[in-house]
């Protein structure tokens, strides 16, 4: 597996395949599922300063391209970030801390827990699409993106990424989080979506809007890390409808230099991490690469 390693946001990893934040990375039990399936490193559920429940039920929807979802940010609090980060390092993983807020100031107090809690990198999570205030209600605005950026960046001395969803002035959003200190960008989050039920005629999830994922989004996550790649030559994390080794490489070979997957592990289980790692040891020995390193953004050379 030694092909596979990468350093990403100045993190080693083993091979570029980690979870998705959402993805079981709440709760110790969770992380342990997570380490068994394989993962290069663990990416926490993202963690607000004070407990959230999440919205009513029903928060998800299977779809035959993808899932719809509105969970709400459920999780335990700025309290429980130690224990999670706990429980990774106990495995020898890197740990990446998610956080979520809805000020500077709560961003900062996110920050600052997590590293104390001895986690290696932290998330911020600029862009999710169903909670009001927090999330992708930043990530729309440059801006918002470098303050907040800036305010995590300048309480730890970890790598800070910036979790953006595609949005209209992305590119510009990137190169602030960059000018405010991000180390990497992971890209995409969910896109905004609705499902009507037409015999109830009204919207199936419990808080109406939710955040669609899966294939449905992988070429707009394709799209996004090539033209973020394209501007800046930056390391990126990729995320988006990765559901195999072949949709992996594409985001390799769009500019990624590893990928999280978060739907494929509902639809597909938890085996599907090993699959793709598989996947792209034989990718790998097809083209010809001894690393994966070459390949990234591999499909910008002439």
């Amino acid at each position: 597996m030694a092909g596979l390693a990468v350093r990403v946001a100045g993190l080693t990893l083993r091979h570029p395949v980690m979870n998705a934040s959402g993805i079981l990375g709440s709760h110790p039990e969770g992380v342990k599922l997570l380490v068994d399936a394989g993962v290069s490193a663990v990416v926490t559920k993202s963690f607000t300063v004070e407990p959230r429940e999440g919205y009513p039920t029903p928060i998800a929807v299977p779809l035959p391209y993808g899932l719809l979802n509105a969970v709400g940010l459920s999780n335990p609090g700025i309290d429980g970030i130690s224990v999670v980060v706990e429980e990774a390092r106990r495995a020898g993983l890197p740990v990446v801390v998610s956080i979520a807020g809805s000020s500077e100031d709560e961003f900062s107090r996110l920050a600052s827990a997590a590293e104390e809690a001895g986690a290696d990198a932290i998330e911020v999570n600029l862009s999710c699409p169903h909670a009001k205030g927090m999330g992708r209600e930043i990530g729309i605005e440059p801006r918002l993106v470098y303050s907040v950026v800036s305010a995590t960046a300048s309480v730890t001395r970890i790598p800070v990424i910036a979790k953006l969803g595609y949005v209209d002035r992305l590119v510009e959003a990137v190169g602030k989080a960059l000018e405010a200190g991000a180390r990497a960008v992971t890209l995409i989050n969910t896109l905004p979506a609705m499902m009507i039920d037409v015999y109830a005629m009204k919207p199936v999830l419990g808080n109406l809007v939710g955040g669609l994922s899966g294939p449905a989004i992988h070429p707009v996550a394709v799209r996004a890390i090539y033209e973020v790649y394209r501007e800046y030559r930056i390391d990126i994390i990729g995320a988006g409808g990765v559901e195999d080794w072949r949709t992996a490489a594409e985001l390799v070979l769009a500019g990624a230099r590893a990928v999280q997957v978060g739907t494929a592990l509902v639809t597909r289980g938890l085996r599907v991490i090993g699959e793709i790692v598989q996947g792209l040891e034989r990718y790998m020995e097809e083209v010809g690469v001894e690393s994966i390193e070459e390949l990234v953004g591999a499909a910008h050379r002439d």
